[in-house]
């Protein structure tokens, strides 16, 4: 079976092409099952479990496996009941699961994570709005440069004209009095 509750094409046997994990209908029961590194965990609830629960519990299961066996667990050697004592980390697990507060648990854990969450991606949006923002601020500094120097330039030229119209008329009648000057008396 598929993730979706489909029949794969092999039917209903798990193989190298199965998915990792998936979750299969059978009346009142539901059969969860992961598959890491070659193993297939697999534990069966009432339909009414959660399944995220059902996954936690198989991923702790894996995980102390291949903590505890995880070498010896692929070999070809090794005996059908080699695992036997690995049992009793299994039902001081399941009592765990099986507890209700547990569920209580994951759901506060579950919750706090989603905070966390959404204040990293609150963070993270912000900081892309600053970036945004430093660009856009970093564009309007070399405008406001490149203006600048346009204003400096005109301000120059103002200056300039305005310096003409004050003292042109003064320099004009100097040099209208310097030139009658010369022409009247040192002409000659």
């Amino acid at each position: 079976m598929t993730a979706g509750g489909k029949p794969n094409k092999e039917g209903r046997r798990i193989t190298p092409n199965s998915e990792t994990r998936a979750s299969i209908e059978s009346g009142d029961y539901q059969i969860h099952y992961e598959i890491q590194n070659g193993i297939v965990y697999f534990v069966i609830c009432e339909k009414n479990y959660p399944r995220k629960l059902a996954f936690s519990y198989l991923q702790e299961i894996a995980r102390e496996f291949q903590i505890s066996h995880g070498t010896d667990a692929m070999r070809m050697d090794v005996r059908p009941y080699a695992y036997v004592s690995f049992d009793n980390y299994m039902q001081k697990t399941k009592k765990l699961y099986q507890d209700a507060r547990a569920q209580s648990n994951l759901d506060k854990l579950n919750s706090e994570l989603a905070d966390v969450k959404s204040v990293l991606h609150k963070n993270i949006e912000d900081l892309l709005y600053r970036g945004d923002n430093l660009d856009k601020m970093s564009e309007v500094s070399s405008n406001i440069r490149m203006e600048s120097s346009k204003y400096r330039k005109a301000a120059r030229k103002i200056n300039f004209d305005l310096l003409i119209k004050q003292y042109a008329p003064i320099v004009g009648l100097g040099l209208f009095f310097v030139f009658f000057i010369w022409f009247k008396f040192l002409r000659g």
